[in-house]
């Protein structure tokens, strides 16, 4: 009887079972173990010819698994540099696009700056100083004027939708000579910011704009009046 046809003892069976954890990590797991196989072979290729169309054929295999992103050219610069990645950057191989270095994989982002970490008045937020800034480098004249007013405006808004209490227009020019550190002052002014009442009814405009899609619409039925139910009655010209 031939030896491959010959039926195995179920210990060996058992004892040579081969478990995910004793394999070798996969680098893109997202490609399976037989395309990384593949790619161990074709890089294990001696001759030139033969591994340089081994390595077409696996890029035809991995376009494959994307058929609609095959033919992009972006996207088959991305299937050649996963190539070379999963081959552990070791195969020879001739590319159509410059060929990806360990090091560059390796590069780490640099850290990104928060442009503030601890603000004295968190409630006006880090925008109202950018605006701040912007006002400090205009000259004077009425177009900084106005600016100054809309920034004081908000900065009251701002400050009512956490404070629900009145503030008084004094508080505001304060902060603001505050934040712009002291290059605005309105401390003497006789400029009064919009009504209390108004920015109060347009931050609850606001919040009832962004809460109006998550409540349920009520519809009156105005023919059953009192919430009664109506009986049905029963039409004795019908059959």
């Amino acid at each position: 009887m031939i030896e491959k046809y010959k039926r195995e003892a179920a210990r060996d069976v058992v004892y040579n079972l081969e478990y995910n954890s004793e394999r070798q990590r996969l680098i893109i797991p997202e490609y399976g173990r037989h395309l990384q196989k593949l790619i161990d072979q074709a890089t294990a290729i001696e001759d030139d010819e033969t591994r340089n169309k081994a390595a077409k054929y696996i890029i035809q295999v991995m376009g494959s698994l994307n058929p609609h992103l095959r033919d992009v050219p972006d996207f088959q610069h991305k299937l050649w540099d996963q190539l070379f990645i999963m081959s552990d950057f070791k195969l020879n191989v001739e590319s159509p696009y410059p060929i990806p270095s360990r090091d560059v994989l390796q590069l780490k982002p640099e850290i990104l700056q928060y442009p503030q970490n601890f603000p004295k008045y968190r409630f006006y937020g880090n925008n109202i100083k950018y605006m701040i800034e912007v006002a400090n480098k205009w000259e004077e004249g009425e177009m900084k004027n106005a600016l100054v007013m809309v920034i004081a405006n908000h900065m009251k808004k701002s400050f009512l939708s956490w404070n629900k209490d009145t503030v008084k227009d004094d508080v505001i020019f304060e902060h603001l000579y505050e934040l712009s550190g002291g290059k605005i002052n309105l401390l003497h002014s006789t400029e009064e910011l919009l009504n209390t009442t108004d920015l109060m009814r347009t931050n609850k405009r606001m919040s009832n704009k962004t809460a109006s899609g998550t409540q349920p619409k009520i519809q009156n039925n105005k023919n059953n009046k009192g919430g009664q139910k109506k009986n049905f009655q029963k039409n004795n010209n019908q059959k």
